[in-house]
């Protein structure tokens, strides 16, 4: 039997309650993502590994928790260095050495090394750069780590150069400079001639609907990490004012739509029944979707979840997770048990009887059971979490311990506007307290040991999983292994 294709969808900003699978109170139908989930499997505990974009992705690439690499905290920009590390494994690299076409269109937002004008060694992040050779090969782009074409753009949407690369070149020199305001912001920045930021999202769904029907003869993983419905918030006008809330819900449906074209096409090629199809998001909905309109016309993209993007509350990583395979997976199935992004290297290789080497995917584990048997046993023990300020949090069971005294982002109370007397850690029973509302640190100490504990371990092992220790990048996590000291 041919090998399953693999067809992974990242969504960029999208909250959980943003999917009326998965939000009863929705307020508006998605109607393509609905029949996903009536031909899968939805998971309702899936989590990002961070709240923001970067270090998830990281991890979803390479099946380590983002911050065993030398980003500790936020998020690259479009001029950053690479993040992977050289020699890395990837999902993409392991799945082509065992018989895959690979591509990614879309999104990378994980850092490449840009031709440079002579003199210029160091680049800004987020700003625009005026000493990029935007003629010059790029370096460590996608192609440098397992994939065998790349199209796309090279951070967020919002962030400069609003160019097209494809595989390790640009495909224009930049000719002008664009801004984008209100719901549409996007930092001021050197732009192409063939660049519109409205169009986007479509022209890079062509790409891959182009990319299917290429390589439709031989098992393939096409990694389409959008662009959306992150900010410049742009819905094209087919969807404008259709979701009945404000351009944040109508640039879901858009998403929405997206999706539905893909699954169109594989059963146009006569590929839907063996593709998994994995839709999720890289973290929860930013406030940039403007939370108090959407509240008043009756949607919340957070659900029941307390936070947004950029927090250690579930808003901020609890993401909708939907994975399709009509030829092997059971339909119209919901999942609660807990499961990461990171864990789908571990999950193909464990499908294909791939053995992983010691150093790769030291934080995934298999989901394979669970996508076969969505009422069947838990598969992880625990999972760590991490908030744009760095900070972190484990989860074992229905407790879950933040080593932040607040969102460690972007929500009340925000890093350093903390009450003075609050608590230095919180700890929540999730079984009882979904919103994360009543602090029961001193309730359980033996369950705070116990997860500080596990948490140190994992950090120290450079593993969370079974294998021989390994070292993690970048300075360590020195603060939250003396604050675990410090109470022992």
């Amino acid at each position: 039997m041919k090998k399953p294709n693999l067809i992974y969808i990242l969504a960029d900003d999208m909250g959980y309650g943003d999917i009326s699978a998965f939000n009863e109170n929705c307020g508006f139908i998605t109607p393509n993502f609905d029949e996903m989930a009536k031909n899968g499997v939805s998971f309702t505990d899936a989590h990002a590994t961070s709240a923001v974009c970067t270090p998830s992705r990281y991890g979803i690439l390479t099946g380590r928790y983002n911050w065993r690499s030398w980003l500790k905290s936020a998020v690259l920009g479009g001029y950053s260095k690479p993040l992977i590390e050289e020699g890395r494994e990837t999902v993409a690299s392991i799945l082509r050495d065992h018989g895959y076409r690979t591509a990614i269109i879309g999104k990378w937002h994980l850092g490449m090394e840009f031709a440079r004008e002579e003199g210029f060694e160091e680049l800004p992040q987020h700003a625009a750069c005026d000493h990029v050779d935007y003629t010059g090969k790029i370096n460590r782009s996608p192609v440098t780590n397992g994939f065998d074409y790349y199209y796309g753009i090279s951070a967020s949407l919002d962030m400069p150069p609003y160019i097209y690369i494809e595989n390790d070149h640009f495909t224009a020199c930049p000719d002008h400079e664009t801004e984008g305001t209100g719901m549409g912001f996007f930092r001021k920045g050197p732009t192409a001639p063939d660049f519109v930021h409205e169009e986007v999202l479509d022209h890079l769904t062509d790409k891959v609907l182009e990319k299917m029907e290429e390589y439709k003869e031989e098992p393939f993983f096409l990694y389409f990490p959008m662009p959306a419905p992150h900010t410049p918030i742009l819905p094209s006008k087919k969807f404008q004012g259709k979701s009945g809330t404000n351009e944040y819900g109508d640039f879901v449906l858009h998403c929405d739509d997206v999706v539905g074209r893909i699954n169109r096409k594989l059963k146009e090629l006569g590929l839907y029944e063996n593709t998994i199809v994995v839709y999720t998001s890289d973290n929860g909905c930013s406030p940039a979707a403007n939370y108090p309109e959407l509240l008043e016309k009756g949607h919340n993209p957070s659900y029941v979840f307390r936070g947004t993007k950029a927090d250690i509350y579930e808003g901020g990583h609890r993401i909708p997770l939907i994975v399709q395979w009509p030829d092997q997976m059971p339909k119209g199935k919901f999942c609660d048990r807990t499961v990461c992004l990171c864990d789908l290297m571990a999950t193909m290789a464990d499908y294909l009887d791939i053995t992983l080497d010691e150093k790769t995917g030291v934080d995934s584990v298999s989901n394979l059971s669970l996508w076969m048997n969505p009422d069947g046993e838990e598969v992880r023990k625990d999972l760590v979490h991490q908030s744009i300020d760095g900070s972190l949090s484990i989860r074992k069971g229905n407790f879950k311990l933040e080593m932040c005294p607040g969102s460690g982002g972007w929500s009340d109370p925000k890093p350093g506007e903390e009450s003075a007397d609050a608590p230095r850690f919180q700890l929540y029973d999730l079984s009882k307290d979904i919103g994360e509302t009543k602090n029961v640190i001193e309730d359980y100490p033996e369950v705070v040991k116990e997860l500080k504990a596990t948490l140190k371990s994992h950090i120290l092992r450079g593993r969370s999983t079974e294998g021989p220790e390994q070292e993690n990048n970048g300075q360590q996590i020195w603060d939250t292994i003396r604050w675990v000291e410090e109470e022992e």
